[in-house]
């Protein structure tokens, strides 16, 4: 739980004129971490609640239970900035999302609660200080699910987000977990987008390196899994209607995929629990283009559909494709495909006014 205090810190800058349209370049891969947190104030005396630290000039830790997380630039929260880098690399509108570690499941459910609201309450602000530039997915404690489903509710209904960020996994349990299938259907029933990002990846204790393999290696096998446990647990079937979106071009599904499919073909036994064919369901998921290859996009587009993926670069970390749209502009691709990679699926996936099939 938290107090305002005075710590919060409400983004700076504003609206103003812009070249960009929207017709223009919409990435759907960005994150957000508040210049502050507020104080802490739960019963737990040794809840990993994060708080931030100055460091050097522009740049702040991330502390959690007394130790740096993560040291972040101000372009993490600073609306002026961003629009800078916005205008530098021609994205018309960045979709927010928190940190995936600010989701937090391992707090206790009102403390993660407290959390969520926060940074929704934040994303809203910077959304707010320039509604023609970004877009806002806020988050929920799917720790507790039924306050995950109300503060959606709260996200989408009064502060006008267009959906939640979640991870793959919660605690260790799938998203595609029966448990999780009330906050699914609500997020279907009120139009709400879905965006999943790897939290926690499975598979840490087989990496050989430097810890920064998390993100290139575990990342990649955790969305695959996330995205196949939609299908084989019944809740893509079950939810026909749901917009939902997975990171980094959908780890390692395409590669799943295929195999699940020939499963599906030949055991009967897979095919009574998965009514409709996997190829079929995964290619009414959408994907963000987060590859950085040529070829494995085309692949992707190839195997999706091109009204399934969009653009996203993972602004501002340091694994960010620093040129989102100069990479898919080079893509070998149908001319007629290049609008909707570049805007009208993410539209369409977000549920906005005026989006083309």
């Amino acid at each position: 739980m938290y107090q305002h205090d005075g710590a919060r810190v409400a983004p700076t800058g504003g609206s103003r004129p812009t070249a960009h349209g929207q017709c223009g370049c919409i990435d759907v891969h960005t994150h957000v971490v508040p210049h502050d947190f507020p104080r802490y104030v739960g019963s737990r005396a040794d809840a990993p609640w994060p708080s931030m630290v100055a460091a050097q000039a522009c740049h702040r830790h991330v502390m959690v239970s007394g130790k740096v997380y993560r040291t972040v630039s101000d372009h993490a929260w600073d609306t002026w900035r961003r629009i800078a880098d916005m205008d530098a690399a021609d994205i018309a509108q960045q979709v927010l999302s928190p940190m995936p570690e600010l989701l937090a499941y391992w707090l206790d459910p009102d403390d993660g609660a407290a959390m969520a609201r926060y940074l929704n309450d934040t994303i809203a602000s910077m959304v707010a200080s320039a509604p023609h530039r970004f877009i806002g997915l806020g988050a929920v404690p799917l720790q507790d699910v039924d306050r995950a489903v109300a503060e959606l509710d709260h996200a989408v209904h009064q502060l006008g987000l267009a959906g939640v960020e979640i991870a793959g996994n919660v605690n260790g349990v799938p998203i595609g977990d029966a448990r999780f299938r009330p906050f699914f259907e609500a997020a279907e029933r009120w139009g709400a987008a879905i965006f999943v990002h790897p939290l926690r990846p499975a598979g840490l204790e087989r990496l050989v390196g430097p810890a920064a393999l998390e993100q290139v290696l575990a990342f990649p096998g955790e969305i695959g899994l996330a995205a196949a446990s939609m299908i084989t647990g019944g809740t893509l079937a079950r939810c026909p209607r749901l917009r939902i979106a997975f990171s980094h071009g959908g780890g390692s599904l395409p590669i799943l995929l295929a195999r699940l499919q020939h499963a599906w073909d030949a055991l009967g036994p897979l095919r009574d629990v998965i009514g409709k064919a996997p190829r079929d369901l995964a290619r009414g998921l959408y994907y963000d283009d987060l590859l950085y290859d040529a070829t494995a996009i085309v692949s992707l587009i190839g195997l999706m559909g091109p009204t399934q993926v969009m653009v996203g670069s993972d602004y501002p970390f340091a694994i960010m494709d620093k040129d989102p749209v100069g990479r898919a502009a080079a893509l070998d691709v149908r001319d007629e495909w290049m609008p909707l990679l570049r805007g009208a699926n993410a539209r369409r996936w977000l549920g906005l006014e005026g989006a083309v099939p």
